[in-house]
């Protein structure tokens, strides 16, 4: 019978690598909320951690890939969440409801929050077309799921792309006043919102 090695295996390398990473991106997410992107200095960050700003280094090579990777997180929740409601069974209202809860939510959540508060002038020429292209993924299937639930007849005959900008706009808003600490949950408030929303786009005869 072997002795268990007290050295780590890759798998458990990979694992504790990942986790620090998302240690950093985390504590950077939250900063980037707090104070703002250019008021964050990478030094900050790491204070907060215990670390050397080298040793974030050692998982990403700079600030503007720091914020990159957040509102990258931040944006595939979202579309995540798309692909999820479309799976849904029940009608296109259905559907469309479960993708703007879950919208909602991630707008209130640390990654989430950072996409409503970053415009893509601060990133970088050469990652502003990753965050545009993701941005129109996420605009592209709430019109289909829009576009859907109006084929089907659950909401009324409406302009799609107009709805879709109405309806984003609103939900984007609580990324910036919810409070986490406060007497609503996030899952509640989403709900309420939602619900009101929703309601506007109910058929007509």
């Amino acid at each position: 019978m072997h002795a268990a090695s007290p050295f780590r295996t890759p798998a458990q390398k990979e694992a504790e690598r990942l986790a620090k990473r998302e240690a950093v991106l985390r504590a950077a997410v939250r900063m980037f909320n707090e104070r703002g992107f250019h008021a964050t200095s990478l030094d900050d960050v790491a204070a907060s951690l215990g670390i050397s700003k080298r040793t974030i280094y050692h998982y990403l090579a700079n600030k503007d890939q720091v914020l990159l990777e957040c509102v990258t997180i931040g944006l595939q929740q979202l579309l995540e969440a798309a692909d999820q409601a479309r799976r849904e069974p029940g009608d296109g209202r259905h559907r469309l409801t479960r993708f703007l809860r879950r919208y909602a939510e991630v707008n209130m959540d640390d990654f989430g929050r950072c996409v409503i508060r970053t415009g893509d002038e601060v990133l970088s020429p050469e990652s502003r077309p990753r965050y545009r292209a993701l941005k129109r993924e996420i605009d592209d299937a709430l019109r289909r799921l829009i576009e859907d639930a109006v084929a089907d007849g659950s909401i009324a005959r409406i302009d799609v792309k107009m709805a879709a900008f109405a309806l984003a706009g609103a939900l984007n808003w609580p990324g910036r006043w919810y409070d986490p600490e406060g007497a609503m949950p996030a899952g509640t408030v989403a709900e309420k919102l939602v619900d009101i929303l929703v309601s506007g786009l109910d058929p007509r005869d």
